[in-house]
């Protein structure tokens, strides 16, 4: 991988870690082992935004989400980003967002926060993974009750990738800033049944309770889902750089399991669940099955 790429992933890792502390260009410089000026072209050119503007993106997204859990006030949120007032944060919220912070801790409208991803990842994708160590694969059954699920539709898109390709990474961001019954959003598979003519088979979204009716976001349709009882395959947990092998084993995992070894099948009528790719709890789907009679 070009040492340009993962100078730029440890100027990302940095601001990560330290996103309560003041973050200038000169400590950025010596986390890429470059000059300030070819580390500022470099995170540039691999995110699409200057350091500056990256970092306040992501502190503005990340007091959102302490706004969203009830957990501080808007002043404590200014300050404990690194916002030099209260004025100030109020008018980058709106900027950023399109409501005043002690609007979204009222209403939690859904709003599109900003979502990192590590610039490396790209480069991985491109390379092969080798299964030659093969990892534990952890299966338990879960019941899923009935409940609707929020999502927004693609074109043709069958994985995480196409998808992104056609609606936007940024989807992610919005779905995050939006509770969710199992607390984040999900990815989905969808069968036939719910499947619109000219429109993907995988879909993002989140799930929520049978009876809401709250805000739905425009362009997003609603679905209702039944209960249903869900395999879910869970993997071991994986550093960054081997998330590819990470999904593939759980994958590799799902195609070979038989579920009538515990008295069930397959069930094609409820959609093939993933939750996002983390690292510290390894990568997760789930697999809906009925009894066998």
């Amino acid at each position: 991988m070009k040492e340009q790429i993962l100078a730029v992933q440890r100027m990302q890792e940095y601001i990560e870690q330290h996103l309560e502390e003041e973050i200038t260009l000169s400590t950025l410089a010596r986390v890429s082992l470059f000059s300030p000026w070819h580390s500022y072209r470099l995170f540039r050119q691999y995110t699409g935004l200057t350091p500056a503007e990256y970092i306040r993106r992501l502190r503005l997204s990340r007091s959102a989400l302490r706004l969203k859990a009830g957990s501080c006030r808007v002043a404590d949120a200014a300050y404990e980003l690194g916002f030099g007032s209260v004025d100030g944060y109020q008018r980058a919220f709106l900027r950023e967002f399109g409501c005043n912070p002690g609007e979204y801790a009222r209403t939690k409208v859904p709003i599109s926060l900003f979502i990192p991803y590590g610039v490396k990842f790209r480069e991985l994708r491109k390379e092969n993974t080798d299964m030659k160590d093969v990892q534990s694969v952890f299966i338990q059954l879960l019941r899923k009750p009935e409940r609707k699920i929020i999502l927004k539709r693609g074109r043709k898109a069958d994985d995480y990738f196409s998808y992104c390709e056609e609606v936007g990474c940024d989807l992610w961001g919005l779905l995050t800033s939006m509770d969710s019954l199992c607390g984040e959003p999900v990815c989905l598979w969808l069968p036939e049944r719910y499947q619109k003519p000219d429109t993907s088979i995988y879909v993002q979204g989140i799930e929520v309770a049978a009876d809401y009716n709250g805000p739905i976001p425009k362009g997003f349709d609603v679905l209702t889902l039944p209960e249903a009882e869900y395999l879910v395959f869970q993997g071991e947990p994986f550093a960054e750089e081997d998330y590819c092998s990470a999904i593939e084993a759980v994958q590799n995992a799902m195609s070979k399991y038989d579920p009538t070894v515990i008295g069930y099948q397959w069930d094609p009528e409820n959609p093939r669940i993933q939750l996002e790719p983390r690292g510290e709890r390894g990568y997760i789907e789930l697999k809906a099955v009925r009894s066998i009679q």
